[in-house]
């Protein structure tokens, strides 16, 4: 089915509700980044197939909102269909709900399925529609009936995360939540987010390809709590060990049932990670606490364990990328290496390593002109040949048992132009320049963001992105609440927190350079003035110095490249042949 054809039966369905506007987001029900299969109607129905993005289809008009990591992707994927491109957070483009606003008429009505937006976008967008007398009503999933051939939620099973690897029981981190419910006079809790859950139970699952979670619901009491998933899912194990700290198995759909059972009572949830629908369930008696997940913020401090996971689980991934990296410019020159086979050979040093899993994300690797795309995912009809020429930008990471990563080199696969040159080098400038930083504890990731971009705008460069976002624990590898970013951000950072440093520049039609590298966050003095905190870079695997311009490097900025690469030979070249280590060794010389 076509999209203009897709469109046209969506657009029937809308005047059988008496619908002028239907707004289709990315998200699912758990109000998720990356989803499953089945939660994909934005991208079903527009084509475009970026992780973010919001559709908004009206009787004789279509467009598309997103964010700057997919403008070229974007107009590209779009192009041919009715729907227009808004590139958020432009100069003088509105946002969707403005447009509405300025589109529709008083007396209108707008459409939403309650399950895949939260609390807060719904009563946002409320607010401002109906002060142009414009009706938001939740109708319910439209898509499904259009959606012949919709993929069904996976039916994997989950598997138990064990302490020896989390750090803490499902009991202790219970103790803790209940705890702060106790403060918050809160008798349950609601938890909607698939990554909250996971961690919170020590579960994991297969539902959301690269991402460890499973579809489920929780409803967390005093002295009980509730997982609501489909139980096909649940081994025989699980229910019972779960059951010896109280923790029940129901079905995925009853959680609605349960929560309009309860009465005259206190319940607390996320509002911007809870549904619409579930809201609407909840008796009109309830007291409702509004927070932040009580999870947010106790899952992005990893545990001693944790950190002490993750560093053998970041040293074995930079083995990995050492040897796909070597590989690469050995074989460049023998031609017919492709983008995706590029991929498919840096998963397999992957998967030789212990504990490996699955990519923590899609792996963006990108020849040349695609790097432009901050998020570029090559196809069948985009699969660039390598050649031993330009740059190759290759993000990618993985999922272990022992921790989750997220790693960007930009390879260097023959000569480089001065322009190619001088940008990669102002790229590897910014990254020093957040490395090193040393800040005030209480700082915020947009306190610290301009130490990144300093370099690239004294030369009017930027990135319409942020600068870094916090990793799980073989979980998601975006994870809140700490980032880098212009965006205001109140969430300090604190030693334990994982969080990733990865400037870039993007020519359209050009090339695309990052560097990226995982930060862990750690104290470092104390003076009369105050404790100061600062970085320590977890991730092992050398920059390529044929792409620097030396004579752009001050001295300091020498110095941390050198004793970082120092640092990668001494933790990688143990588990390396004797080979490897040699052109390891001359990959990490100093400058």
């Amino acid at each position: 089915m076509q999209i203009r054809e897709k469109i046209d039966i969506l657009r029937k369905h809308m005047k059988e509700n008496n619908l002028k506007a239907y707004i289709i987001p990315s998200s699912d029900a758990h109000q998720s980044e990356y989803v499953a299969e089945y939660w994909k109607s934005r991208q079903w129905t527009s084509g475009f197939t970026g992780s973010a993005g919001t559709l908004v289809i009206t009787l004789d008009y279509a467009g598309l909102w997103t964010d700057g990591r997919y403008f070229i992707q974007a107009e590209r994927q779009l192009e041919g269909s009715e729907i227009k491109l808004f590139k958020m957070a432009q100069p003088k483009v509105p946002t969707y709900t403005e447009w509405l606003c300025n589109s529709l008429s008083k007396g209108d009505t707008v459409g939403i399925d309650g399950r895949v937006f939260s609390i807060s976008s719904f009563e946002d967008m409320e607010k401002q529609l109906n002060k142009k007398g414009i009706e938001l009503k939740v109708v319910g999933d439209l898509i499904d009936t259009i959606w012949k051939d919709r993929p069904s939620i996976p039916k994997e099973k989950i598997f138990d995360h064990l302490v020896k690897y989390a750090g803490k029981s499902r009991k202790d981190k219970l103790d803790d939540i209940r705890k702060n419910m106790k403060i918050n006079e809160a008798e349950y809790y609601v938890l909607s987010s698939l990554d909250d859950i996971a961690w919170l139970f020590n579960i994991r699952g297969n539902d959301v390809p690269n991402n460890p979670v499973v579809t489920s619901y929780a409803l967390i009491a005093l002295d009980y709590a509730y997982i609501f998933i489909d139980k096909d899912k649940v081994p025989e194990s699980m229910v019972k060990e779960l059951a010896i700290d109280s923790i029940e198995f129901k079905d995925y759909n009853s959680i609605d049932s349960i929560l309009k059972d309860l009465k005259s009572t206190t319940i607390m949830l996320d509002p911007d990670k809870t549904n619409v629908w579930l809201y609407k369930s909840i008796d009109t008696s309830v007291k409702i606490v509004r927070e932040l997940n009580l999870t947010t913020k106790l899952k992005a401090v990893k545990n001693e364990i944790e950190i002490h996971n993750l560093n053998k689980c970041q040293q074995k991934d930079g083995v990995a990328m050492v040897k796909f990296i070597k590989w690469l410019k050995d074989e460049v020159t023998n031609g017919k290496i492709t983008e995706i086979s590029a991929t498919e050979k840096l998963e397999s040093f992957r998967k030789e390593q212990e504990f490996f899993i699955e990519p923590s994300f899609d792996t963006i690797a990108a020849y040349k002109e695609n790097a432009a795309m901050m998020h570029y995912k090559a196809n069948e009809n985009s699969n660039a040949e390598l050649k031993p020429e330009g740059f190759f930008l290759v993000d990618s990471g993985g999922q272990y048992l022992d921790g989750t990563t997220d790693i960007t080199r930009t390879i260097v696969l023959g000569k480089l132009t001065e322009k190619e040159k001088e940008d990669f080098t102002l790229v590897l400038k910014s990254h020093i320049g957040l490395a090193k930083a040393v800040f005030l504890e209480g700082a915020t990731g947009s306190n610290i963001d301009i130490l990144a971009r300093r370099p690239l705008w004294e030369r009017g460069i930027d990135y319409k992105c942020g600068t870094g976002h916090g990793v799980g624990f073989l979980l998601n590898v975006h994870e809140g609440p700490q980032r880098f970013s212009q965006v205001p951000n109140t969430i300090k950072l604190e030693p334990g927190m994982i969080i990733t440093n990865e400037p870039g520049i993007y020519r359209e039609g050009e090339h695309g350079i990052r560097t990226e590298n995982t930060l862990l966050v750690k104290e470092k003095e104390t003076t009369e003035f105050g404790t100061f905190m600062e970085f320590k870079t977890i991730s092992f695997c050398p920059i390529d110095l044929e792409g620097i311009k030396a004579s752009m490097l001050t001295l300091e900025e020498k110095q941390w490249l050198n004793e970082y690469h120092k640092e990668v030979y001494q933790k990688l070249s143990p588990y390396l042949n004797d080979e490897e280590k040699h052109w390891l060794k001359q990959q990490t010389r100093e400058i």
